[in-house]
């Protein structure tokens, strides 16, 4: 446990492919996660690990998704949070985050994300339409979940400055190339991030940026410092990224790794981004 309380995991997914598929699994690499993923199967786990609340993140560019989540949430004592997804491009985007608010499990409504990692534009964030879209997240209250590739950290900073009313999350650490053990300029662009005072920093992700196969501790660790020196644990928070995560580790050897990585800070310093980070910036 972190503290008295437990651990919160702010990113992780579930999904049914009888509801919907997902199309995004394809390939043999991909292969172990072409079942579905409960709130069932999740909660043992995480409750092995320490963990006492969770924020369920979108997995797909669909309306629907996100009714379905804010629903599960509101049957569950575990998530505590939800990230949905709505067209930021679309003119009626403060209605529809209106709308989601007013559904069942509205209140988990935390923030929102969109697949920017999939845009040909390596620009996409710095769009009018997108901005307006953006604006309008950051009016209702919410967060923005960036999931981009390191490339595209350039445009995120930028959209950052331009939205300083706004909190981005950087989800997975911007992706580094973990596996080829290349720092820059992956290092340099997240620095550049994160010297913009409304973003925040996922602590997720790295054992699937990494060798599946073959990864160890000291293959992550000039990324996570990277990540905790860049942000400092007031702006860092766990996440597990399961059950993607599953593809490189269990969920009880990503806490374990968490812990093992931030062994440096003080206790205070790790209950932050284990819990209180991602408490205070979602709202939980």
């Amino acid at each position: 446990m972190t503290g008295r309380e437990g651990i919160v995991d702010a990113h992780h997914h579930v999904w049914d492919l009888s509801v919907r598929d997902q199309d995004w699994i394809t390939g043999d690499e991909l292969a172990p996660l072409r079942r579905d993923f409960t709130l069932a199967d999740l909660e043992p786990e995480a409750r092995a690990a320490g963990v006492r609340a969770t924020v369920l993140v979108q997995t797909v560019t669909v309306p629907g998704e996100t009714p379905e989540f804010l629903a599960l949430a509101h049957g569950s004592d575990l998530v505590a949070g939800v990230v949905g997804w709505c067209d930021l491009t679309a003119p009626d985007v403060a209605d529809t985050l209106a709308a989601l608010r007013e559904l069942p499990g509205g209140d988990r409504l935390v923030g929102i994300r969109h697949q920017v990692q999939g845009e040909p534009d390596p620009d996409w964030l710095l769009r009018p339409d997108v901005r307006r879209g953006l604006r309008a997240v950051a009016d209702a209250g919410l967060v923005y979940d960036l999931v981009v590739r390191a490339p595209q950290l350039p445009a995120a900073a930028r959209a950052a400055a331009l939205l300083p009313e706004l909190t981005f999350v950087l989800d997975h650490a911007g992706k580094p190339p973990v596996a080829t053990g290349a720092l820059h300029p992956w290092a340099d662009d997240l620095r550049a991030l994160a010297a913009r005072p409304n973003t925040v920093c996922k602590l997720s992700g790295l054992v699937t940026e990494a060798d599946v196969r073959s990864w160890t501790v000291r293959d992550l660790r000039p990324y996570a410092d990277t990540v905790l020196d860049a942000f400092g644990p007031d702006r860092l928070m766990f996440g597990s990224d399961w059950p993607v995560c599953r593809l490189a580790a269990t969920y009880q050897e990503v806490v374990d790794t968490a812990r093992t990585l931030l062994g440096d800070l003080g206790e205070d310093e790790r209950t932050r981004v284990l819990a209180t980070t991602a408490e205070r910036v979602y709202g939980l």
